[in-house]
């Protein structure tokens, strides 16, 4: 469909859970000022308090009668957009397949693969469950189609401002459950527990900001070559939906035992925590534990802040499971191996050979590759904007009802639709 032809009078699109912030309901409001219809579905008691705006549905049933609730909602309703932030959340992982199954389109939104400052607008999902082609041929083709794009997204929020909301969403949930006591989350452990950890585990980081930094001055300075390992946090849904690696320790034991046996005698291996982890799991013994039990502790180091950037620079390479630091990566030219499934894994971005082969002989970033990449990228599944900024809901919200209401998702047939990579992935899932 041409981007030319507005299909809003004819859309109804239902929400689902959205981020924890104003911007769903603002996001409805511009559908609806645009000539759509919105309907909503509160799950839980946090989406009751965040959506502020009559006429939702509250749905209080058990997930296993989830599917046919939304059958029938969309029948009775004549649903053509269902809309979800989070993919693999349980409940929108049933709405996308029953959304394929009935001929609606479901939009997933989710933080960008660009960032600071962008969010992503997909059809269907994300990761294994994206559209987005991994040939480098279709990738030059789609950023030659989508000309030059923004070199920079949205100013970044300021982290206080996401916390803030976040533990707000899960403590509501936490506290109120009595509302929608059929309601799950799918979280691991308790909210109250996990944020009191991690209000300990942030102060612990504040007093020891220096102590950080002057362990990492040698690295910054290049004084040992070194490969990073930024760590994922072990609730993300991209670890526990699109990767091998339920539990990030069977990651690290593959990487460590790797390092030990083929990695250069100086080289170092530095492992850096999410920047929000909670401090629930123990990784610096894990890491510790690990370089005991293969012969290289003094040259594995786990540490928890620290400059990204300037880490990703100085390294000599970079290890991921599908975390977008891993584009980070590639954008600074750095060898990087994806060892879950990444959007931008791939031949002239990533490492495609083995492991073992990295630490010695890894594939470079063909810079006019990641040039395409990034234009592609710009151009069909990334808007500029914030979940939590004011300035950047309002310009994510103004793209995505253009994109959705024009027939745009995806980028205005930019590409090809191949089928979700789920059904293209290189190396089967355990």
């Amino acid at each position: 469909m041409s981007p030319g032809f507005s299909t809003a009078g004819k859309s109804t699109i239902l929400f689902l859970q959205g981020p924890p912030s104003p911007f769903w309901y603002e996001l409805a409001d511009a559908f609806e000022h645009a000539g759509a219809r919105t309907l909503r579905v509160n799950l839980c008691s946090a989406d009751w308090l965040f959506w502020r705006r009559k006429g939702a549905i509250n749905y209080r049933g058990s997930r296993k009668h989830w599917p046919d609730f939304l059958r029938d909602l969309i029948r009775r309703e004549n649903i053509t957009h269902i809309i979800y932030f989070s993919d693999r959340f349980p409940y929108h992982a049933v709405a996308q397949q029953v959304a394929d199954e009935m001929g609606v389109q479901p939009l997933a939104v989710e933080f960008g693969y660009l960032r600071p400052g962008w969010l992503t607008l997909e059809r269907g999902g994300m990761g294994v469950w994206s559209h987005f082609p991994d040939d480098p041929a279709a990738i030059h083709a789609i950023a030659g189609r989508c000309g030059p794009q923004p070199a920079e997204g949205f100013e970044a929020h300021k982290t206080s401002t996401e916390l803030t909301f976040e533990v707000l969403f899960n403590l509501v949930n936490e506290y109120c459950a009595i509302y929608y006591p059929l309601y799950r989350s799918g979280r691991i452990g308790f909210a109250t527990f996990e944020y009191l950890s991690g209000l300990r585990h942030t102060l612990r980081r504040r007093l020891n900001e220096k102590a950080t930094a002057a362990g990492l001055a040698d690295y910054y300075a290049g004084a040992h070559p070194f490969n990073l390992v930024p760590l994922q946090l072990q609730t993300d849904y991209q670890i526990r939906e699109n990767t091998d690696y339920k539990d990030q320790k069977v990651f690290l034991r593959e990487i460590i035992r790797s390092f030990a046996q083929e990695a250069p005698a100086a080289r170092h291996l530095l492992i850096k925590l999410h920047p929000l982890d909670s401090g629930q799991i123990p990784w610096a013994r894990i890491a510790h534990d690990l370089a005991e039990e293969f012969g290289v502790a003094g040259r594995v180091h786990c540490f928890d802040g620290g400059n990204l950037s300037l880490l990703i620079e100085k390294s000599s390479g970079v290890l991921v499971s599908n975390s977008t630091v891993g584009l980070m990566s590639i954008r600074a030219l750095k060898p990087t191996i994806a060892l879950g499934d990444a959007l931008y894994n791939m031949p002239g971005l990533t490492h495609q050979g083995s492991l073992d082969a990295f630490w010695n002989a890894p594939d470079p970033v063909d810079p006019g590759l990641r040039d395409a990449f990034v234009t592609a990228l710009a151009g069909t599944i990334q808007v500029r904007g914030s979940v939590y900024d004011k300035a950047g809901r309002i310009e994510a919200c103004t793209a995505i009802v253009r994109r959705v209401l024009d027939g745009g998702v995806n980028g205005y047939g930019a590409f090809d639709d191949p089928p979700p990579r789920f059904f293209r992935r290189r190396r089967p899932f355990s």
